[in-house]
């Protein structure tokens, strides 16, 4: 017999901890029911009753929804399709009972005990069907270009054309435990928690199932509680958004492993997140109220301006803890305490200038920031042009929201006399200090690497390698002479009180000395770009 909804609060065999609310009531009469168990696949139910008699129940009114279209299961092998724009209703009829559904990017993809079926939303009668070999599917999640299922045996990688494009495997594979807040999946790569140690995220390629790069996974210093990677982008720009035990959320690039990831904090006391299907945004339930991170990849850039990139939204109206579904367009829709869903807005203007940004379209995004005149679009827009090296955006949106000292810096940066020293300017102004040294050492250019340290009052290491490449002593010396006769201090530095007795300091030779350096800068790089056009 089938019931309805038949005590569908109790938590499927998932392992994962859900709230529960009473989704319906169905009264037999067959007195009490003594034992109740659910199948292995989570989609039936059945009790053994004190008059001897065995009631069978099957989950049914289950709700997908994308866009314009809502899904209803409303049988055991049947689904309506609703059009919410001209009201067309189409009916979906299967040859075995729906095990799982999920409806995104377009695609509904639905496993039956047996086989699965691959719809377009723009076509409802003719899907495309392959058969499924190892049980039934526990978990299906979608990307714009696949989808991913994971079964009894395993994970694979599927084609919207049923093409099975990878299957990735490690070592302590458990399929049984893999849930959604454990696993994502994007247009290129597949992330998955390790449960033998969940501070471990093992990343692998979508398209050939083997492990990025070395092999080396994501590890963090604590246990991860949901990991999401970002939907848009290059896969060179790829990041990963993860919650970790102490409900702080944390960004990072999951091709930049080779070295020590960077892992930067963007939140705290976070409970649910889910990216934007169509830029790079990120929402999350954040302290009870609904935030929302226009420009999450800012933090890389100038995380000064994170705060100017938030949405918040008051979360009164979501109740107790609730759990974020979903973020489509401009809709994230939260599922209740109780169950239910709701469904809230955000602008669209963030995602207007995302596309602008990723199409190198800057004089349209500046144009699009002054129509709307909002702070934390300029905000976004100033961490966009600096991540691009876009400078001249970069000042306009710097001034509209009234950081003029990084106005000077970037005007600094312009002037810079070679191409090494611009970009070295342009990692230190992201706080990538070793980098930025790096790249002046390996150029040659020794004074710029010293100014550097100079500049962040990094004197031990500026004095370190002017006397290791015997250069510019006097420079660092004089410059730290300066320094503390500002704060009207005396040299206790036992080095430099050293270098001090033997260095005459000459303002007018160090002056001389310095534009010989940037001098000689401008020249090679102007010889350098003469040869490159000559190449050409």
């Amino acid at each position: 017999m089938e019931r309805t909804g038949l005590l569908t609060a109790v938590p499927f065999p998932s392992f994962v901890p859900v709230v529960q609310w009473s989704y319906a009531v169905e009264k037999t009469n067959t007195l009490s029911i003594f034992h109740l168990a659910w199948s292995a696949d989570g989609t039936q139910l059945a009790g053994a009753c004190s008059n001897g008699h065995v009631i069978f129940a099957h989950v049914v009114d289950q709700h997908w929804q994308w866009k314009n279209f809502e899904i209803t299961l409303t049988k055991r092998r049947s689904m309506q399709v609703q059009n919410v724009m001209n009201d067309a209703v189409d009916v979906l009829e299967f040859r075995d009972r729906v095990i799982k559904a999920s409806f995104a990017h377009g695609h509904l993809v639905v496993a039956t005990s047996l086989q699965c079926y691959v719809y377009k939303s723009n076509n409802w009668n003719t899907p495309l069907i392959f058969d499924l070999k190892e049980g039934p599917v526990s978990l299906i999640l979608q990307a714009q270009k696949h989808f991913l299922l994971v079964d009894g045996a395993g994970l694979y990688v599927f084609s919207y054309e049923g093409q099975l494009i990878s299957a990735p495997k490690f070592l302590g594979l458990r399929v049984d435990i893999i849930n959604a807040q454990g696993v994502s999946l994007s247009n290129d790569t597949v992330a998955i928690r390790d449960k033998s140690d969940e501070k471990v995220i093992l990343l692998f390629d979508a398209l050939t199932g083997k492990p990025l790069g070395d092999g080396k996974p994501l590890t963090h210093k604590l246990e991860m509680l949901e990991i999401a990677l970002d939907q848009c982008g290059p896969s060179a720009e790829r990041k990963i958004a993860f919650i970790d035990k102490n409900r702080d959320l944390h960004l990072a690039f999951v091709r930049h492993l080779s070295q020590e990831p960077k892992i930067c904090k963007i939140g705290s006391m976070v409970h649910s997140i889910a990216w934007n299907d169509g830029a790079n945004i990120l929402c999350g339930i954040q302290d009870s109220q609904l935030t929302v991170w226009y420009y999450p990849s800012i933090v890389f850039t100038d995380k000064d301006l994170i705060p100017k990139t938030l949405h918040l939204k008051d979360g009164g109206e979501f109740g107790r803890t609730p759990q974020i579904l979903s973020f489509v367009g401009t809709t994230v829709t939260l599922r209740q305490w109780d169950g239910s869903l709701v469904p809230s807005s955000v602008p669209h203007y963030p995602a207007m200038l995302h596309e602008y940004g990723a199409s190198a379209r800057w004089e349209d995004a500046v144009q699009l920031c002054r129509f709307a005149n909002s702070p934390s679009l300029w905000a976004c827009l100033a961490g966009m042009a600096m991540a691009n090296r876009e400078l001249n955006t970069a000042e306009i949106a710097y001034a509209a929201i009234g950081e003029l000292p990084k106005v000077q810096n970037i005007k600094f940066i312009k002037e810079q006399p070679s191409k090494e020293s611009h970009l070295a300017r342009l990692l230190l102004f992201s706080g990538q200090i070793q980098e930025a040294e790096a790249v002046l050492l390996q150029a040659g250019l020794i004074y710029q690497a010293i100014q550097v340290n100079i500049d962040l009052f990094n004197w031990d290491r500026a004095l370190e390698l002017a006397v290791k490449h015997k250069t510019h002593v006097d420079t660092v010396l004089a410059y730290r002479e300066k320094f503390l006769q500002k704060f009207g201090r005396k040299e206790n530095n036992k080095r430099f009180m050293h270098y001090a007795e033997g260095v005459e300091v000459d303002w007018d030779k160090i002056q001389a000395k310095i534009e010989v350096e940037l001098s000689k800068e401008r020249e090679r790089d102007a010889n350098a770009k003469s040869s490159s056009a000559l190449w050409r």
